[in-house]
């Protein structure tokens, strides 16, 4: 039992030490990372709005689970558990090694540029899908390690895995091209497996299908390709580093220190290669994700001009647009290689050092090479409380009966709220509203602007650059928008003739005069709308799947240590 308990306690530990004070009353609200309180399963949440689907499914997971837990209780959850998990899981992946060598790969695992760099940027369900790889792993191994033409023997946990490491495209990328590379064999059958892939993928496979001609007018690989840091991008990439957004990259990878991790990563990595390759079955798999994750990062940065041409014609090829999210394909690879340096540097080690002081050196070596990804990052992130007319505001749209979406302004995708120690975030406004909503999905990345792929944002642009409040209120309500809602604290925003519905000041909303049109040009067709139907309830069947199997195994848990006492 303590060969599983010390390195996921030592897990924990570094989670609240990263987290510090994120783990306080209030949300983490930092770029993407948007919570609220209680979100509502509205149109967009599900996919079937205009815009691309990005959210899909994470949001409809947590408007169904907040209703149960409490949003606020969820996000510390979410955040403690992925890091927990990740760090559980690369132990468990090298469970024949050293118990040094279990404490290293946490500390690799959890205390890593991959981990602060998406922390700090808010991608959450990358986290998630990131904790999931190595568990992922340990499933596909079991399920290839069965005789050929026998019934496949998944763990009980393989689904509810596969599920919370599925709750973005990437992430869902990720965690099934893992669980593929393992978990398929030849002479096993792979329906079930692919089955199951296909269900917790379908409601984001679905919905991205149906707006395959926005996804395909997006560009902006060179914005968002990988960039280095201390290190040369491709370097940065070996250390699970070099996200495109430089602000939240911790300022120890901007220094020496990135040398020196790169440097102890390629010792103990290059020290355990040919011990680890000589030792596992599944080497050619493993290797194969490494060269995938770290080719694909790479691409983004070596050719964005390319990229932006093949993807006008290859649909889903954006979704690699931010191309260092998939470096998790890579760390199987550095978690096995590093265990098994680890235990080679031990043995010649042996009788010269005490072990406990190998074992301490190599555990905290991690966080001294990135010290300010502690409490906080350094104070990047940290908690905040939605101000009270927020929430009112909410409640005074859920008692209009007028049918027709939302307008959210200033027209302006991010804010930098005060509220929010001027934290830069997506503007959480809409997710707070009970009704679809119309927001900017344009970015200004560096002086150049990415425009969004939402057509009927794009048309409310030009609704809102007519000359005269009462023409822009005409426009908007021909779109299908009847309210309009103006946060007055984020900067200006044009005026909208409307009655108004609430003024809490900070807050304003406004009922356009007359009735809005139906939505017209942007709505689902009704064979689109029955096959994404369709995928939502496989996906809910997915989960149903997962609740039972969890159910069950923490049955066998309780039970197993009453059968010992009776035995």
């Amino acid at each position: 039992m303590s060969e599983r308990v010390v390195p996921t306690l030592w897990a924990g530990v570094l989670a609240v030490l990263m987290l510090g004070p994120a783990l306080g009353a209030g949300f983490v609200l930092s770029y993407d990372m948007v919570w609220v309180p209680d979100l509502a399963l509205t149109r967009d949440v599900l996919g079937l709005g205009s815009g691309l689907p990005r959210a899909v499914p994470s949001d409809a997971v947590i408007a169904v689970l907040d209703e149960v837990v409490p949003g606020l209780v969820l996000q510390k959850l979410v955040l403690v558990g992925a890091m927990v998990l990740a760090g559980a899981g690369a132990a468990e992946l090298v469970r024949d090694r050293s118990l040094t060598a279990r404490l290293a790969v946490v500390s690799l695992t959890v205390w890593s540029a991959y981990v602060a760099e998406r922390l700090w940027m808010g991608h959450w369900p990358m986290l998630l899908a990131y904790a999931a790889v190595p568990w992922l792993v340990l499933a596909g191994r079991r399920r290839a390690a069965g005789q050929p033409g026998t019934v496949e023997r998944s763990p009980v946990w393989l689904l509810p895995v596969l599920l919370i490491g599925s709750l973005s495209a990437s992430a869902g990328i990720v965690s099934a091209a893992v669980v593929l590379a393992t978990g398929l064999r030849r002479g096993r059958r792979p329906i079930r497996l692919l089955a199951m892939v296909a269900a917790v993928n379908a409601p984001w496979l679905v919905t991205g299908l149906a707006h395959a001609t926005e996804a395909a007018s997006a560009t902006g690989f060179d914005v968002f390709a990988l960039r280095g840091d201390a290190l040369p991008a491709p370097l940065a990439a070996l250390t699970l580093g070099g996200i495109w957004n430089t602000s939240v990259v911790p300022a120890s990878r901007e220094s020496w220190l990135a040398w020196v991790a790169l440097a102890l990563l390629v010792a103990l990595g290059g020290t355990g290669i040919r011990r680890w390759w000589t030792a596992d079955s599944q080497r050619t798999a493993i290797l194969a994700l490494w060269i995938a994750g770290l080719v694909i990062a790479v691409a983004g940065w070596a050719a964005p001009e390319a990229l932006d041409t093949l993807a006008q014609h290859i649909p889903g090829l954006a979704l690699l647009r931010d191309s260092s999210r998939l470096l998790p394909l890579c760390l199987p690879l550095l978690v096995l290689t590093v265990a098994a340096g680890v235990d080679a540097l031990r043995e010649r080690l042996r009788g010269t050092a005490p072990r406990w002081a190998a074992a301490v050196v190599l555990a905290l070596a991690p966080v001294a090479v990135l010290p300010d990804a502690a409490w906080g990052l350094a104070g990047g992130i940290g908690t905040a409380d939605y101000p009270t007319s927020w929430q009112q505001a909410g409640a005074a749209l859920a008692e209009e009966t007028a049918p027709g979406d939302v307008l959210v302004l200033p027209w302006s995708a991010y804010r930098a709220p005060a509220w929010n120690d001027h934290r830069p975030v997506l503007d959480p406004l809409p997710r707070m509203l009970p009704r679809a909503s119309v927001a900017n999905g344009d970015l200004v990345i560096g002086g150049t602007e990415i425009e969004g792929e939402d057509p009927r944002a794009a048309a409310a642009a030009e609704a809102l650059a007519a000359p005269d409040p009462e023409t822009r209120a005409t426009e908007l309500s021909r779109l299908g928008i009847a309210y309009v809602i103006t946060d007055r604290t984020a900067g200006e925003a044009p005026q909208v003739a409307g009655e108004t519905v609430h003024d809490g000041g900070d807050l304003l909303l406004q009922r356009l005069p007359g009735e809005a049109s139906a939505v017209t040009g942007y709505e689902t067709g009704p064979v689109a709308l029955a096959v994404v139907i369709v995928a939502w309830v496989a996906y809910g069947l997915a989960w149903l799947g997962a609740t039972t199997s969890t159910v069950l195994l923490l049955i066998s848990i309780v039970r197993r240590p009453a059968a010992k006492v009776r035995g």
